[in-house]
This record gives structure tokens, C-alpha cells and sequence, in this order.
């Protein structure tokens, strides 16, 4: 009888332990730090959103494609690096390839986009960047470097009938440098330069 009476305290315990906790850690907690974020950070807690003309075009964090119904580049946009994530820039299904670097299709795939692209802005496949030809780990990446822009100025401004002059200087103005002068690469944004593009486009 005493061993039943110890056992149900025990279990009493146990059962009031998960209440309290799941109040505070599931229900309390994320409703403060939620709290702090919209007050605090309310553009960032929002997924960091970009709007344009009273609208939301997309997120300054989470690349997009530029691209027909049928999946082909536009020519008068700048165009991301490749994604692996689903169909191409899924939200929900952000991964890499995880294909290793002698991989047979991987291999294939860099030969395939490096003509491609080549093609489609009218340079020398050895010209094309690494960023162009690989996909990143999480297939987001809103970021090309600053001479994959550089690569798609004659494109984008022939499609666009403007001065590559032009083009080419707000490519350079759009470039952010390294974090804290001295982490990682400069990069440039794309649809960034894309929503200043078309502001300059008219």
C-alpha cells in the first residue's frame, strides 16, 4: 500500500512537473521572445520583407528566381545562382545538392550551366563564376558575387536598351562589403539590385 502511495505522488510530481513546463517553455516563453521580436525587430521577426509600389516582392534573406512560366531566365533581370531547393528557391524545402565534388552529375551539371550561361550573357565560359555554376547549402542564398553581377551588365542592358555605363555603376553601388571589414566576401544582392534596376529603368 505504501509502495502505490509513493508510486502516485511520484507520478503526481512528474504529471505537475510537464504542466509547469509545458506553460512556461511551450506557451509563455515563446509568446514573450515573440513579443520582444515584434516590438524590438518587428521587420526582421517578419521575415525581413521587401515591398515595392505598396506590395511584398520578396525577403531581403531568402533568394527568388527571375524567370518565365517556364522556368527560363529573363534576360532584362539580373539572375541568381542556382538552387537546389525543390523546383529551384522553395522556401520549404531549403538543402544543397549534397552532391560531392567528383560526383558524376555534379560534374555534368557545372559543364551544363557554365555553357549556358555563357550563351546567355554572350562571354567566354571561362569567364563564369563559381557562384553561377554551384548551388549554395541551404539554396537560398539571396547573394551573388560581385563579378557574377559584373558578368550580366551587357546583358541587362541591351534587353533593357540602357547605358552598360549605367548598369555597370549601379552593380558597383550595390555591392556590400565584407561583415566587420574582414568576414567573408563582398556580394551583391539580387533583388536588391533588381528593385533598383527597375526604379532606374522607369
Amino acid at each position: 500500500m505504501s509502495s502505490a502511495r509513493t508510486a502516485t505522488r511520484h507520478y503526481w510530481v512528474a504529471l505537475r512537473a510537464m504542466l509547469v513546463f509545458t506553460a512556461v517553455l511551450g506557451l509563455a516563453y515563446p509568446l514573450v521572445i515573440t513579443g520582444i521580436g515584434q516590438l524590438a525587430f518587428p521587420w526582421q521577426a517578419n521575415g525581413s520583407p521587401v515591398t515595392s509600389g505598396g506590395r511584398t516582392v520578396g525577403s531581403a534573406l531568402i533568394g527568388q528566381s527571375f524567370s518565365d512560366a517556364e522556368g527560363e531566365p529573363l534576360p532584362a533581370w539580373f539572375q541568381p545562382r542556382p538552387s537546389a531547393a525543390g523546383d529551384g528557391y522553395d522556401a520549404a524545402a531549403s538543402s544543397g545538392s549534397n552532391w560531392g565534388p567528383e560526383n558524376p552529375d555534379l560534374i555534368t551539371a557545372i559543364a551544363d550551366r557554365r555553357g549556358a550561361i555563357a550563351a546567355f550573357n554572350g562571354v567566354s565560359p571561362g569567364d563564369v563564376p563559381v557562384d553561377a555554376l554551384t548551388a549554395s547549402a541551404s539554396g537560398l542564398d539571396p547573394q551573388i558575387s560581385p563579378d557574377y553581377a559584373r558578368l550580366q551588365v551587357g546583358r541587362v542592358a541591351k534587353a533593357r536598351n540602357l547605358p552598360a555605363a549605367d548598369v555597370r555603376r549601379l552593380v558597383e553601388s550595390k555591392i556590400a562589403t565584407r561583415d566587420l571589414g574582414y568576414l567573408g566576401d563582398p556580394t551583391v544582392n539580387v533583388l536588391d539590385l533588381n528593385r533598383a534596376l527597375a526604379e532606374m529603368d522607369g
